[in-house]
């Protein structure tokens, strides 16, 4: 959710850091602040709003000297204030510290640090680990056992780097990601490659439980028993670090329009490991789908492919939820954990729960370093390059067509499907956008879409909701078009838009059905099919295609009409208020 990064080099800190932190708005933030050191003097600057609008006001930027951290902060403890705002320093003011996660123990060891005179100028947890630092730094004078005394006594999951007076920089990790930049005269500590891929792509990921100590020009690695812990530097693919708009708008437009080429090449380098896949299902008595948000999504339209094609059973599990049903994981089964950053804190502990009972791992994932990749068996990758977008698009179409690739294989090509030809097809719906952004207009001063849908098109409803609900603020609701009299029909008039998937497949009589009860209640309806019908106040033609693949080629479509149905509204498609590309605290 929120950002970290720390420099410790012969460069100037500040502007590397402000840089960093630009690269990474992606991640969702609402405030931002940098502190760096200086002749034994730390000094620190920081506010509300995004990195260029703070920056330009009180100028983070020129900040003095060569070690530095910074934070772009997403709310979870205190409101949205500069007090808020990281980073944090110690009463003292020797230590300033940025942090990620949550301290599950931080009242009570507040209480404790206030009744030993230390006072808190914020709302947050975070700033217990700069005084904690502060408390044990003073009695010891050593960095290494103050951070082993520190990280003993807080509880929960968190990354934190640490700037002390005297110019040491030190961090750790647990549960929460923090990888280590190495540089030719330089050091970067990140949550995010994209903090320093511009400098350099050789990195560390620090292990769970660990931590670093940078001075002097070196570093070490220590594990919270003080003992030196194993590394190994890993080559970050740069192409995460060429996340650029070109000649479009809006990130979230661009990746919309990547999807024929994200059709073509999603799981293109992972042949092998779909192949275990495939083995692994065919031998397993039971498998599960987990994912949030949007990946659960995919998970859901897994349980209709296999089932349907494949006669394999599955579960979707929503990740969050596994934690209040751990037993209900058989032992010895497959979980297939879906997750576009791989640093999802609900996805990491479904997959934990997942190992204790034995399971297999197989994660679909884009980035193939992310903590997900790592505690993974078998790993799935999308290759779709960065999404930058906080609102999930190409994504989704690649985690999908990885299934399909699955599901091929296990129905011994019972399916075949023609990638080429289906990309050309979707390519045919990006170039006649004009009816999408006239129906966009519609819905500027409507408060209420309902989407229907039916078999395997329901799940797409749901999503579809998802990105009008993440990128235009409307309340949106996806709907099984056979609940429709079981309630939603009561929901139905004449300020009411409808969105109706109903694609030439076997549900399609059924739906049309419903189309025209909802529309006798006076709704305006928006059919999303490969048939026109007269039932349709507005009608977004999709391709004619094979009927397994209509998921995406529906997606797509309300990708589009929420993408500029936002511009409409003015609501920044990009970064939806309240929301994080990568959500890493529960």
């Amino acid at each position: 959710m929120c950002s970290i990064i720390g420099y410790y080099g012969k460069g100037f800190a500040a502007p590397i850091l402000v840089k960093g932190l630009k690269r990474m708005e992606y991640r969702g933030y609402d405030s931002v602040g940098v502190a760096t050191e200086s002749n034994n003097q730390i000094e620190l600057k920081k506010g509300i709003g995004k990195v260029n609008e703070v920056n330009s006001k009180i100028h983070l930027d020129t900040l003095p000297g060569k070690i530095g951290i910074g934070h772009t902060r997403w709310a979870t403890h205190g409101k949205v204030t500069d007090f808020n705002a990281h980073p944090h320093s110690s009463n003292s003011g020797k230590i300033a510290i940025v942090h990620n996660g949550i301290i599950e123990n931080f009242e009570e060891l507040k209480k404790q640090l206030e009744e030993e005179g230390y006072n808190f100028k914020s709302e947050t947890d975070s700033e217990i680990i700069a005084n904690l630092l502060q408390k044990h730094y003073e009695k010891t004078g050593d960095v290494k056992e103050t951070i082993l005394k520190t990280v003993s006594e807080i509880k929960g999951h968190y990354a934190f780097v640490a700037m002390f007076e005297n110019g040491q920089l030190a961090a750790a990790r647990f549960h929460e990601p923090l990888i280590i930049g190495i540089g030719q005269d330089d050091f970067f500590l990140s949550s995010d490659v994209l903090g320093f891929i511009e400098f350099t792509d050789d990195a560390i990921y620090l292990e769970n439980g660990t931590f670093v100590i940078l001075e002097k020009d070196k570093f070490q690695i220590l594990d919270f028993d003080g003992e030196h812990a194993k590394y190994g530097i890993t080559k970050v693919s740069k192409e995460f670090g060429d996340a650029y708009k070109g000649d479009y708008a809006h990130f979230t437009l661009k990746e919309i329009y990547e999807q024929p080429e994200t059709i073509l090449k999603a799981g293109e380098k992972s042949q092998e490991a779909i192949e275990k896949t495939v083995d692994y299902i065919r031998h397993s008595k039971n498998i599960y789908v987990t994912g949030s948000g949007t990946s659960y999504n995919s998970a859901l339209i897994a349980k209709q492919i296999l089932s349907k094609y494949a006669k394999i059973r599955v579960d979707p599990i929503i990740a969050s939820e596994l934690q209040f049903a751990p037993d209900s994981i058989e032992e010895n089964s497959i979980i297939i954990a879906i997750s576009q950053s791989g640093e999802s804190a609900d996805v990491l502990e479904a997959i934990k729960i997942g190992k204790q009972a034995n399971c297999k791992i197989i994660a679909i994932v884009n980035l193939l370093t992310s903590s997900l990749a790592r505690e993974a068996d078998v790993v799935i990758g999308m290759n779709c390059g960065p999404e930058i977008g906080v609102a999930a698009t190409k994504s989704f179409s690649a985690q999908l067509v990885i299934l399909y690739k699955i599901v091929q294989k296990l129905s011994n090509n019972k399916i075949t499907i023609n990638f080429e030809k289906f990309a050309e097809s979707i390519v045919e719906t990006l170039e006649n956008t004009t009816k999408i952004q006239m129906i966009a207009g519609k819905l500027k001063e409507i408060s209420d879409v309902y989407i229907l849908g039916r078999g395997i098109n329901h799940p797409i409803a749901i999503e579809a909701a998802l990105k009008l609900k993440e990128l235009t603020y409307i309340h949106a609701e996806g709907i099984a078009g056979g609940e429709l009299k079981h309630g939603p029909l009561a929901l139905m008039d004449t300020n009411v838009f409808v969105i109706i998937f109903n694609p030439n497949d076997s549900t399609y009589a059924d739906t049309l059905t419903s189309a025209r009860e909802i529309k006798a209640r006076g709704a305006k309806i928006i059919g999303v099919s490969d048939i026109e019908s007269d039932v349709y106040d507005y009608w977004i033609k999709i391709p004619k295609i094979n009927q397994v693949l209509y998921p995406i080629s529906e997606i797509i479509p309300v990708q589009l009409l929420s993408y500029y149905a936002a511009l409409e509204k003015d609501t920044d498609p990009d970064y939806p208020r309240n929301l994080a590309k990568s959500v890493t605290v529960k």
